[in-house]
C-alpha cells in the first residue's frame, strides 16, 4: 500500500533516518503537485489513510478522476461513475499502475488493472505519475538544492521503484517489505 507521509516518516525514523516530513516526496506528493498545476478538483479514489495528504483540496465537483490504491473503491458502481466522468471529458490520472501489492494474506490486485480497464473502455491513456518514470524523480528534485546523486529512493519493488531512480542518477535502496 502506498503510504501517507506521516506513516512513511514514522517507519523511516524507526530505521534510523533523520528526516523531516517535507523532505519526503511520494507518489501522493506528485499527484498533489500535478493537481495544483492543472487546477483540477479530483474524484479521489485513494485509501482513506492517504486522504490526509490531500487536506484542503475540494472534491465536491470533480473534474479529474485520480486513481490510486483503493480496493474499497474498485467495484462496479464506482468504476462506472469514473467511466461516466471520463466519458464527459474528465481526465484520468493514475497515481501508479502497479500490477499487484502484498497484503497480509498474500498478493492482491493493484490499481493498474483497474486503470487499464478504464483506458480500454475509453480508448484513452491515463496520465500516470509513478516512480518508474524519470519525470517523477525530476519533479521530486525540482525546487531543492539536491543533485540526483545526493538523493535516495527507498522502495520495495525493483521494477516500479528503482528503475526510474537509476535512470536519473538517484541511488535506490530496496527494502524487504511489501511485495519484495
Amino acid at each position: 500500500m502506498k503510504e501517507c507521509k506521516r506513516d512513511l516518516l514514522e517507519r523511516l525514523t524507526k530505521l534510523g533516518f533523520d528526516i523531516a516530513e517535507n523532505e519526503i516526496f511520494t507518489s501522493l506528493t506528485a499527484i498533489r503537485n500535478l493537481r495544483e498545476q492543472k487546477q483540477v478538483q479530483p474524484l479521489l479514489l485513494v485509501d482513506k489513510k492517504a486522504l490526509p495528504d490531500f487536506t484542503g483540496i475540494a472534491t465536491d465537483d470533480p473534474i479529474a478522476v485520480v486513481v490510486g490504491l483503493a480496493p474499497e473503491h474498485f467495484h462496479y458502481e464506482m468504476m462506472n461513475e469514473e467511466f461516466r466522468l471520463i466519458l464527459d471529458g474528465t481526465p484520468l490520472i493514475a497515481i501508479h499502475k502497479a500490477r499487484y501489492f502484498k497484503k497480509k494474506n498474500g498478493l492482491a490486485l493493484g490499481p493498474g488493472p483497474f486503470v487499464a480497464g478504464l483506458e480500454y473502455a475509453m480508448d484513452t491513456k491515463a496520465t500516470v505519475v509513478e516512480k518508474s518514470g524519470k519525470t517523477f524523480f525530476l519533479e521530486a528534485l525540482r525546487g531543492t538544492s539536491c543533485a540526483p546523486e545526493e538523493a535516495v529512493m527507498i522502495g520495495d519493488d525493483c521494477r516500479d521503484d528503482d528503475s526510474g531512480a537509476q535512470d536519473v542518477g538517484v541511488r535506490g535502496i530496496l527494502v524487504r517489505t511489501g511485495k519484495y
